[in-house]
C-alpha cells in the first residue's frame, strides 16, 4: 500500500496535468460509469492529500475520493492523445495534457464536501500537511496500552505512515516497536513525530523512500543502490551495527527492527 509520502506526491503531479480546463471522465471498465458522468466535462478546481486519500475538488461542488489500497494504481499517459485502455481501468480523466487512468483503487467515488468531512474526522493528523496538530497524535499514543508499532500504522492516531516509515522512523528513535504507547515520554513522541515529518518530506522530494542519512555513511550524491536506502526495514542486518534484524508481527504487518540500536 502507497505511504503518504507517495499520495501527496501523486497530488502535486495531478494539479499539473489536471486542473484548469474541462476534464473528460469516464470509466472504461464500466463501474464507475454513472458516477463519471456526474463530472464529465467539469473543471477540477483543487486536489488534495490527506494521509492515504486523495480528493478531487469539482467545479460542481462534488468531491471525489480515491483510495489506492493495496492494488490501486494510476498511470499517466502524456499528451492529447487518448491511448485505448490497458487493464481494467475503473476511472479515466483526460485533458488536452495528459490522461489518467485508475486501476484497481480500494475507494473510487463522487461525493459531497460533507462527505470527505466525515472522512477526514476519522482521520489522525498528517504530518505532511500545514497547521498538521502534532500533540493530537502524540497524546492518542501516550494515553494507549497498545505497542508503539501497532499505533504508528492506526490512520486514526496518524494519517500516511505505512510498514517502512514505521520501522525506520522507531529505528532513528532508538525506540523498540513493542514498547507500549503509554511508556513512550512526550519528548520521545514529538522526536518521533519529526523524524516523521522530515522522512515524509524527503520522499515527496526524491519520489521514492529514502531514509538513511548519507553523511553517517560517506555515500556521496547520487542514486541509492538497493540495500543502501534504509536502516532496517527489509534487511537482514542492521546498516548500523551489523546485528541480524528481528521481525515482529504488529497492526498486521511485519515490523523490522534492530535489538541492539532500539534496546527499550
Amino acid at each position: 500500500m502507497p505511504e503518504g509520502h507517495t499520495i501527496h506526491r501523486i497530488a502535486i503531479d495531478h494539479i499539473k496535468l489536471l486542473v484548469e480546463g474541462p476534464v473528460a471522465v469516464s470509466s472504461p471498465q464500466g463501474r464507475f460509469a454513472e458516477s463519471a458522468a456526474l463530472v464529465d466535462g467539469a473543471e477540477i478546481e483543487r486536489i488534495e492529500a490527506y494521509g492515504k486519500h486523495l480528493f478531487y475538488w469539482w467545479s460542481t461542488g462534488a468531491v471525489g475520493h480515491v483510495h489506492l489500497g493495496l492494488f490501486g494504481k494510476f498511470r499517466v499517459h502524456k499528451g492529447s492523445d487518448i491511448p485505448e485502455p490497458v487493464g481494467m481501468v475503473r476511472m479515466r480523466m483526460s485533458t488536452d495534457r495528459a490522461t489518467v487512468d485508475l486501476a484497481g483503487p480500494t475507494a473510487c467515488s463522487i461525493g459531497t464536501p460533507g462527505e470527505r468531512n466525515a472522512i477526514v474526522a476519522r482521520l489522525g493528523p498528517d504530518p505532511l500537511r500545514r497547521g498538521a496538530k502534532a500533540q493530537v497524535s502524540i497524546d492518542r499514543i501516550a494515553k494507549s496500552k497498545q505497542t508503539i508499532g501497532a499505533l504508528l500504522l492506526d490512520q486514526k492516531v496518524l494519517s500516511g505512515v505505512g510498514n517502512v516509515y514505521r520501522a525506520e522512523a522507531l529505528f532513528v528513535n532508538g525506540i523498540r516497536p513493542t514498547r507500549p504507547g503509554i511508556e513512550c515520554d512526550q519528548a520521545e513522541l514529538l522526536a518521533l513525530w519529526t523524524t516523521i515529518v522530515s522522512m515524509l518530506r524527503q520522499g515527496v522530494k526524491d519520489n521514492r523512500i529514502i531514509t538513511i542519512d548519507r553523511r553517517e555513511f560517506d555515500i556521496p550524491a547520487g542514486r541509492l543502490r538497493r540495500g543502501q536506502t534504509n536502516y532496517v526495514y527489509h534487511r537482514d542486518l542492521c546498516l548500523r551495527c551489523g546485528t541480524a534484524i528481528q521481525i515482529v508481527e504488529l497492526g498486521g504487518r511485519a515490523c523490522y527492527f534492530c535489538p541492539v540500536c532500539q534496546p527499550n
